[in-house]
């Protein structure tokens, strides 16, 4: 699979660049770098500005319960106000008139430019067989020549890895040590499975913070769930193929600070 690397004088390089220097993983195949940087120059300054800007406090993440936290609610809201909207494309098959086929796909944001179209789904936090519907769904549009390049914006490697050790880090700094204390982080809430393996660990000895921040992690952010590896390996197998695609994995610097770039100026 062709992958396009660092480097050349298009304004798409310098804002790849960037992301890469902000900690993102990025990855771009079948000269996606060269399509943006020739023809969507800056509808990638859009996107790279929102992502420099995104912050999710630790809190929000554990408040979320997995889902998306109010954070990258407000990273999708940005997108949509800069133009990025979500977007059904319908084809149909018609013979004398009547339709003997019709399929629908639904991409939550969709760029329209003059140059041509961009489609960008964020996988924040799903069962990671939904990067098969993505790529395909980018693979079949691109191939009718609705969009010019597919993006995939997911948890990063280095934030996959780091999970527990934060949720673990803002637990004992809180001083919470029971399930009843996280009704201060505006948590909903937890099932008696999961309030059960944790009352399981601290009884073996485990410290709260510690069992807390395994079960949680292993619960609503395990292996099978959408992060980088997942989405790398199926693109290194030719999923998408021959669609053009950027994939971008949200840095741990995200997580319980301020964002790894300050940009005042608005995607407006």
């Amino acid at each position: 699979m062709p992958q396009d690397g660092a480097g050349g004088d298009g304004v798409s390089r310098p804002a790849l660049e960037r992301l890469r220097g902000a900690g993102f993983d990025v990855l771009a195949s079948n000269h996606a770098a060269a399509i943006l940087s020739v023809d969507f120059p800056d509808e990638t300054e859009e996107l790279t500005r929102g992502l420099l800007s995104f912050s999710l406090p630790v809190e929000e993440l554990i408040a979320s319960g997995g889902g998306e936290a109010a954070s990258t609610q407000r990273l999708r809201r940005r997108l949509s106000q800069a133009g990025w909207n979500k977007h059904v494309f319908r084809t149909e098959t018609k013979i004398d008139g009547q339709v003997r086929q019709a399929t629908s796909h639904e991409i939550d944001h969709v760029r329209r430019a003059g140059a041509g179209t961009l489609a960008l789904e964020i996988e924040w936090n799903n069962k990671d067989p939904f990067f098969d519907r993505d790529l395909e769904n980018f693979q079949r549009l691109h191939a009718q020549s609705a969009i010019s390049l597919g993006i995939v914006i997911t948890r990063g490697a280095a934030m996959q890895a780091a999970l527990t050790r934060l949720v673990r880090e803002v637990i004992a700094g809180r001083g919470i040590v029971d399930e009843e204390d996280f009704a201060a982080l505006g948590m909903k809430d937890r099932t008696a499975r999961q309030r059960d393996a944790v009352a399981r660990a601290v009884a073996r000895g485990m410290p709260f913070a510690d069992a807390f921040a395994r079960q949680f992690v292993a619960d609503k952010f395990g292996q099978a769930t959408t992060h980088w590896s997942k989405l790398a390996d199926r693109v290194a197998r030719g999923v998408g193929n021959p669609c053009p695609l950027l994939l971008l994995g949200l840095p741990v610097s995200a997580i319980g600070g301020e964002p790894a770039e300050r940009d005042e100026t608005t995607l407006l």
